[in-house]
């Protein structure tokens, strides 16, 4: 690779990483490590951990005839069960040229369990980023038994802003994958034949991507909300007062959790918002990590870890390679010093595992992970809401 192509790579991912702030990144002091969520006497999977099945991987680009056929390409991650899990080939998720983040969890290729039909979720990325940016979050969800879709919007994505009105397309995208998903599931011979249960379908996302998961649900940018759309999760998402209407968030009554850092004051605003206008959601939710920051939330350290543990290229060089604006969020959110990007990445997980395990699979065992006597009692970072 040129050192031309090699800046360019490292200044796209870099902007990719960033994921669309709704607000703005800060240095803080370690927070405290919670248990590691042994299930509070309810016989559950604990929902921070990896779950019972294998994690599988594939690739596929869908095409919307009835959007000018319009191209997404789609990553999936689905539960595979024991009998048929194996260690090769590593799912080696693409960036651009020849870089790629290899997975220490999903193989490509493998078959899809047949424990089904499972349940399905579409992860929404942010503003301007990757499709990809949270693969943890995904293969977490997949392990735990639900087939994960996470498309590139198209005109929005690091490598391609050509879009000026992607509001527009979100909902649509999200709902294309879905239609994609139930057909794949309905055609004899296809990979995912008979595993997707129609019935049990959640959206969620981190940043514009949670604010997209709303709109799943309230309508937003002139698309309808999609009533296949039973549960959502909202991650440091654009989901405040100029965002959606009063009447909007007031007409979802779709289970929500909200989870956000406590030093992203944007994405926090806009939480304590909803959080009050949402009086018919089934469920509802709101997680406050103290110290986590708008890219705790994603796969932001992963480039930075990179260029210094694989290539040696201390910050100092960053600039030069146009990894300038990587400096400040790596950090806030990858050192020792700030809240650990384990511990966010963890307790992300927990809580959107746990309620689309009680929401979408009907566990009610979950219930117990999502009350403020377990977060009391075992994760001191968290600051945990109901209604």
């Amino acid at each position: 690779m040129s050192y031309l192509s090699s800046k360019r790579w490292v200044a796209v991912f870099a902007t990719a990483l960033l994921v669309g702030s709704c607000g703005d990144t800060q240095s803080s002091g370690a927070g405290g490590n919670g248990g590691s969520g042994g299930a509070p006497g309810s016989g559950v999977d604990a929902p921070d951990a990896l779950g019972s099945f294998a994690v599988g991987h594939t690739m596929f680009t869908g095409v919307d005839a009835a959007r000018d056929d319009r191209e997404l390409i789609v990553n999936v991650w689905y539960p595979v069960d024991e009998a048929d899990a194996a260690t090769e080939p590593r799912a080696e998720y693409p960036l651009t040229g020849p870089f790629t983040l290899a997975s220490e969890v999903a193989v490509d290729g493998l078959v899809v369990s047949s424990t089904g039909p499972l349940a399905f979720l579409v992860f929404s990325h942010g503003f301007g980023g990757i499709n990809t940016q949270s693969t943890q979050l995904m293969e977490a969800l997949a392990s735990h038994g639900f087939i994960v879709a996470s498309p590139a919007h198209t005109g929005n994505t690091a490598l391609d802003q050509s879009d000026d009105m992607p509001a527009e397309k979100r909902v649509p995208d999200i709902s294309f994958v879905i239609d994609t998903m139930f057909e794949r599931s309905n055609t004899p011979g296809d990979a995912f034949e008979g595993r997707i249960d129609e019935s049990k379908v959640g959206v969620l996302g981190h940043s514009y991507g949670g604010q997209t998961s709303m709109g799943m649900v309230a309508g937003w940018a002139g698309a309808g909300p999609d009533p296949r759309v039973k549960a959502i999760g909202v991650i440091a998402g654009g989901v405040g007062e100029g965002d959606f209407s009063d009447e909007a968030f007031a007409s979802v009554t779709a289970p929500t959790v909200l989870l956000v850092g406590t030093l992203d004051p944007g994405a926090f605003e806009n939480h304590n918002y909803a959080f009050t206008h949402m009086p018919n959601a089934e469920g509802l939710f709101k997680v406050e990590i103290t110290g986590a920051n708008h890219t705790h939330f994603a796969n932001v350290c992963d480039i930075g870890n990179y260029l210094i543990d694989d290539l040696g290229i201390e910050q100092e060089a960053w600039p030069g390679l146009g990894a300038e604006a990587l400096i400040q969020p790596y950090n806030d959110t990858c050192t020792d010093e700030v809240f650990p990007i384990a511990e966010a990445h963890r307790l992300q997980n927990l809580y959107m595992v746990a309620h689309f395990k009680r929401y979408l699979m009907g566990e009610t065992g979950y219930d117990d992970y999502l009350s403020s006597a377990y977060s009391d009692a075992n994760e001191p970072a968290v600051s945990f809401a109901a209604q």
